[in-house]
């Protein structure tokens, strides 16, 4: 939550500290600082600026409390290529509305009150690429609505109330969102786009898909179809050779998966197998997949008995990510419920070291089996000895035939002490008897004393760990951990996960925290003094190979002979302290402002001394679409934030990544053009 406010509130704060006499012609309440940019940003006013200068390229809109729209809203601004009207109050949409915009791009109307899209509605928008229509009361959309939309990109529908869908003649498109509507059903032809790439029905109730219902889609690469009501991997998946990102999460009634539910999906990259009821997985399952690199599955009551054993190995080598695996545990049976996935061993799962078909039970031992040695009946051994050992009897000779199958020791052919020192006598290959000799003995009627095999010692598996962790005294009370140097040298660190524990005292549990993956250094504080600290830290989430390895040291706090302090409780991993966030993003905020105060005061007073105006203006900036997304690659400032060309160095738009977002998850993403 506090990354979201700064993202909103660093760029306002740096916009007032260092904003310019506005241009001339500026709407009120609005920012014109950027050439054909305007925004207009919670701005109070039930209707559009009426002002707004004709040269106008980009027109944000968005959270001002507007409730309608007139034909003479957008009269004048021809040059306009992209409308954020997201956020309002708007019910009703006349027709013709938009028309006089004959050259807009992106249109963005979501988090409105819509109800209705009539056939006029869009008319005149022939080259409008992005439409977004999300989060509105939308029930209806008449047939012909979106008829003249023939360069339409994008178009999202999700969390509306829409029972059904009209046709789409939309030839270019290549993003359709529909999730969250009451669509229980859809029918076979009604996805007529032979070039959409991204296809997103969560959450409609679906029960089954029809079998020809991705006919024709033959560039189809994302299918999401999670929160639904499905039993099974449904059948037409196994078409889509071309898919790349498949969504199956949240069909609670999907209890089991085979490998051949997804066959054919050889292209498969990124698979979502969370909240399902699954209890295991079959071993081979993920084989079928050679280009996979994500998946997830947790939040399913996995059953980790034998059958599921092959999971946490696969999890730690294989270069598949995996992600949530602190939320992939297993739930069944009790001695393993809550532990995660990921750590189990194979001894961890219940399963039998080894299978044997010895016809007499043998104790464990570490001592390799010998041989089995056989005997032909025609051919007595020459090592064979005359006279038994002590307490023993004579060999007896044994019988010449001995039965296919036969595998009692106490058949008729195996005379009485054939086979010394406690060996058992039992039909072998080619209708040979043979003796199955005790631990320590050996030759084919186990006379022998085997010598006892020196056996290499174990291996010893060694904690992964790099150079030592520096760490200063700073208190009696606080010990100062350097971060930067383990930082640097991991490429893709999410997050720090740092455990220490006092080894002076009798309580040496461990406490672990959670930090962001920036900080150069942190003071570990409500520590014992004169007492010895260790402290390790490793990679926060599942990360494997070098970047896995950890870092460790010790350091004493100093002594104290007064002290006040709470005492040392545990943390729960995963949960970074309640301070910690805030505290940063108060200082980072406050250093911020002070510079960019500062920095802005000093050029104003450098150009009142004569330093003359600004040479260019800053060009536009290039937005590469409204707000939204096919892939998820993390936020991207938009071309130009910053310093522009020839431009203020302090300005800085009041872009909206986190206000209106269209998507569901709470975290911003970049668009795909």
């Amino acid at each position: 939550m506090t990354a979201r406010l700064m993202k909103i509130l660093l760029p306002l704060l740096l916009g007032l500290l260092c904003q310019e006499p506005q241009a001339q012609g500026c709407p009120a309440g609005c920012q014109c600082n950027q050439p054909q940019i305007v925004f207009c940003i919670a701005r109070k006013g039930t209707t559009v600026p009426s002002d707004v200068p004709p040269d106008t390229a980009d027109l944000y809109v968005f959270e001002n409390g507007i409730t309608t729209l007139d034909s003479g809203s957008f009269v004048g601004l021809p040059a306009l290529q992209l409308l954020d009207l997201s956020q309002n109050q708007i019910t009703t949409l006349h027709g013709g509305v938009f028309q006089p915009l004959a050259n807009l791009s992106n249109l963005d109307l979501s988090s409105n009150q819509l109800q209705e899209i009539t056939n006029e509605t869009f008319r005149g928008l022939r080259l409008l690429e992005r439409l977004y229509l999300s989060h509105n009361r939308i029930h209806h959309i008449q047939a012909d609505a979106f008829d003249t939309l023939e360069s339409l990109l994008e178009l999202k529908l999700e969390d509306n109330q829409l029972q059904a869908l009209p046709p789409l003649p939309l030839p270019r498109l290549l993003l359709l969102d529909l999730s969250h509507n009451r669509i229980p059903a859809l029918e076979a032809g009604t996805f007529g786009m032979s070039n959409i790439e991204s296809l997103k029905l969560a959450g409609l109730g679906l029960r089954q898909l029809d079998e020809e219902l991705f006919l024709g889609l033959r560039n189809l690469h994302e299918l999401d179809i999670s929160e639904n009501q499905l039993e099974g991997a449904p059948e037409v998946l196994r078409g889509l050779r071309g898919l790349t990102r498949l969504n199956l999460a949240g069909n609670a009634r999907i209890t089991q998966l085979l490998p051949e539910d997804l066959q054919g999906l050889a292209n498969l990259q990124v698979l979502d197998l969370s909240n399902l009821s699954l209890q295991g997985l079959p071993r081979d399952f993920f084989s079928r997949f050679p280009r996979l690199r994500e998946v997830t599955a947790a939040r399913n009551p996995f059953n980790c008995v034998c059958q599921l054993s092959w999971f946490g190995q696969w999890a730690r080598e294989s270069r598949v990510m995996l992600w949530s695996s602190d939320e992939t545990r297993c739930h069944f049976p009790p001695k393993n419920a809550g532990k995660l996935l990921q750590h189990l061993d194979y001894a961890d799962f219940g399963c039998p070291a080894t299978t044997t078909t010895a016809t007499t039970a043998r104790p464990s031992t570490l001592w390799p089996t010998p041989p089995r040695t056989s005997l032909s009946p025609a051919e007595p051994s020459s090592q064979t000895p005359t006279a038994a050992p002590s307490g023993g009897e004579g060999p007896g000779p044994l019988s010449a035939t001995a039965p296919t199958g036969s595998t009692g020791p106490q058949r008729k052919d195996c005379l009485a002490h054939a086979c010394l020192n406690g060996g058992t006598c039992r039909p072998g290959a080619w209708h040979r008897l043979e003796c199955l000799c005790p631990d320590g003995f050996s030759g084919p009627r186990c006379e022998a004393k085997a010598e006892r095999p020196t056996l290499p010692p174990p291996p010893t598996r060694l904690p992964a760990r790099v150079s030592r962790l520096g760490i200063e005294q700073v208190s009696a009370t606080s010990l100062r951990v350097k971060l930067k140097n383990y930082t640097q040298t991991k490429a893709q660190l999410k997050g720090i996960r740092l455990t220490y524990r006092n080894l002076s005292g009798p309580d040496k549990r461990p406490v672990t925290l959670s930090l962001p993956a920036t900080l150069s250094d942190y003071t570990v504080t409500q520590l014992r003094p004169n007492a010895t600290y260790s402290i390790c830290i490793g990679p926060l989430g599942g990360a494997r190979g070098p970047d896995a390895e950890e870092a460790c040291g010790e350091a004493r706090t100093a002594p104290s002979a007064r002290y006040n302090h709470a005492p040392v409780t545990q943390t729960k991993e995963g949960n970074l302290p309640l301070m910690i966030v805030p505290a940063l993003a108060a200082l980072l905020l406050g250093v911020l402002a002070a510079a960019g105060a500062m920095y802005c005061l000093r050029r104003r007073g450098a150009r009142d001394k004569g330093r003359g105006q600004l040479g260019a203006e800053a060009g536009p900036m290039e937005l590469g679409g409204v707000k939204a997304p096919l892939e998820d690659a993390g936020p991207k400032l938009p071309e130009g934030v910053g310093v522009p060309p020839g431009g203020s160095e302090c300005e800085v738009p009041l872009m909206h990544y986190t206000a209106g977002n269209n998507n569901r998850a709470p975290a911003p993403k970049p668009s795909y053009f």
